[in-house]
């Protein structure tokens, strides 16, 4: 009965988690959850890496006092941002957040420099300020000292990894979201690397998917008393690879997925990267998945807009929960107000209720003035995204999409699944909610010969986990909304 220890690192929150397979099926317990989100400091959005170390720490101390034979342990994180390091030095910074504003300059220089095209022929990604790619070039712009001293630097979740191992190693499926990996050759872009002029020496060794990086350090053991013999693994990396790992689809089903949190991360599996001159002008994304598959997806606007909207409410006293909130969604006025999630201003944290009620006044619609308004028109609208999304990826691939599978926490949003069937025309099945711990832990069980493949990994999901059906409606009132959202996202 393997036992694996699933660490889940998010925008908003973090957990270790318990994993039993067992007889084809797979049982998660929830032992530690701590929150996380952006650091304020001196004008700069960071991540308290050290205080989420501790925090893992907390959950592997309450794991070891269950005395379970523990097979393996690995970490899942959002991508993009990374953590320097030399020598005996673990740490040279916090670890900038993505959203941080300090890439506003270098995201248009870089493209005035090189092409989109060349950037896009080399790394198959989709042009974001948030990408690594231009974090590191703001670091050569402001400090570039700091950047040449360092040894390597490595994404959140390989990050920790190194903490546990003692390995420097850059998982692929991480690796091929900086827009600084070559998804054809499957190694760092030495041509952008010497063009951009960024120190090689950083650019850490690359490991495929389900790679054991040793045994856990003998001082991490004792620490957190789970003794010798814990293999650590990196399955996928990259929480979005390990959710789409977890997606429970059949075998031959012409599908898509939508991993739904903070980001909607929106596309479908192929054998090969798509990298063509369409591609990149639907500025569309390649990455690596288990097992050397590329996920071919659109990364758009998820819930982070609510969120923000909800902890400006909060700011004012006015404390929402989020089901609270869908409830006042599903009581207001249908398809009355719509913005386009991936207009730049959203981007930014900071005045979020403010920037939806300027972008409908602006676009001359009604202006939502309540919670309930408000958190409609962001799930109308992001359901309408989908629909857009999909039909772009049909064209791309030339290949029909029956199925939407939703998963992660904007899964259990019964509202919103169904406004994506609406909008997408197409049938939805939204679960498992905990797609990416469950990825996490069967791609630990890959890694140890446990599971054979993704398809079996695929099965043992669709046997420990319900999944909920929803069935397109409204058709008539929906299609008029995709035409006005047609006019709102040009």
């Amino acid at each position: 009965m393997p036992v694996y220890i699933a660490i889940d690192l998010g925008a908003e929150s973090g957990r270790v988690m318990l994993a039993t397979l067992e007889h084809g099926r797979l049982e998660l317990d929830e032992i530690h959850r701590f929150t996380n989100g952006p650091l304020r400091l001196r004008g700069t959005l960071r991540w308290d890496v050290a205080r989420l170390w501790e925090e893992i720490k907390v959950g592997l101390r309450k794991v070891a006092l269950r005395n379970l034979p523990i097979a393996s342990l690995s970490v899942d994180s959002w991508a993009l941002d990374y953590v320097l390091l030399r020598r005996h030095e673990p740490l040279l910074r916090l670890p900038y957040n993505y959203r941080d504003a300090r890439t506003d300059q270098t995201y248009g220089e870089a493209r005035q420099r090189a092409t989109n095209e060349r950037i896009f022929n080399q790394t198959g990604v989709q042009f974001m300020p948030i990408n690594t790619l231009y974090h590191l070039l703001a670091d050569l712009k402001t400090d570039p000292g700091l950047l040449e001293s360092a040894d390597h630097f490595l994404l959140i979740g390989d990050w920790f990894h190194f903490l546990f191992s003692g390995r420097i190693a850059q998982e692929q499926s991480n690796a091929s979201t900086t827009q600084l990996f070559n998804p054809l050759s499957r190694e760092w872009s030495e041509e952008l690397i010497g063009f951009f002029g960024l120190p090689r020496h950083i650019f850490p060794p690359v490991v495929p998917s389900c790679s054991r990086l040793g045994p856990l350090l003998d001082e991490v053991a004792e620490e957190t008393g789970l003794g010798t013999g814990v293999e650590v693994v990196a399955g996928c990396t990259h929480d979005t690879g390990a959710a789409v790992a977890a997606v429970p689809a059949e075998e031959g089903a012409r599908w898509a997925y939508l991993s739904s949190g903070t980001w909607s991360l929106i596309g479908v599996e192929l054998a090969e990267p798509l990298i063509n001159q369409a591609a990149c002008h639907a500025n569309f994304t390649n990455e690596i998945g288990c097992g050397g598959s590329i996920r071919f997806l659109k990364n758009i606007a998820g819930l982070w807009i609510l969120q923000e909207c909800r902890r400006a409410w909060s700011n004012q006293g006015n404390e929402i929960s989020y089901e609270m909130l869908t409830q006042m969604a599903a009581a207001a006025v249908p398809l009355r107000s719509l913005v386009n999630p991936n207009d730049p201003r959203f981007l930014r944290p900071g005045g979020m209720v403010e920037k939806v009620q300027a972008f409908c006044r602006e676009s001359a619609q009604p202006i939502p003035e309540t919670p309930g308004e408000i958190a409609r028109c962001v799930f109308e609208s992001l359901a309408l995204l989908y629909g857009q999304v999909l039909e772009t990826i049909e064209r791309l691939t030339s290949a029909p999409i029956e199925v939407l599978h939703i998963v992660g926490g904007g899964s259990k949003n019964a509202l919103l699944n169904q406004f994506a069937a609406n909008a997408t025309g197409r049938q939805v099945l939204a679960g498992p909610v905990e797609a990416t711990a469950i990825g996490n832990a069967l791609l630990q069980a890959i890694t140890l010969g446990h599971l054979e493949s993704l398809t079996a990994l695929r099965k043992v999901v669709r046997d420990s986990f319900s999944i909920s059906a929803f069935t397109p409606a409204d058709s008539a009132h929906w299609q008029a909304a995709r035409q006005r959202f047609e006019l709102l996202s040009t």
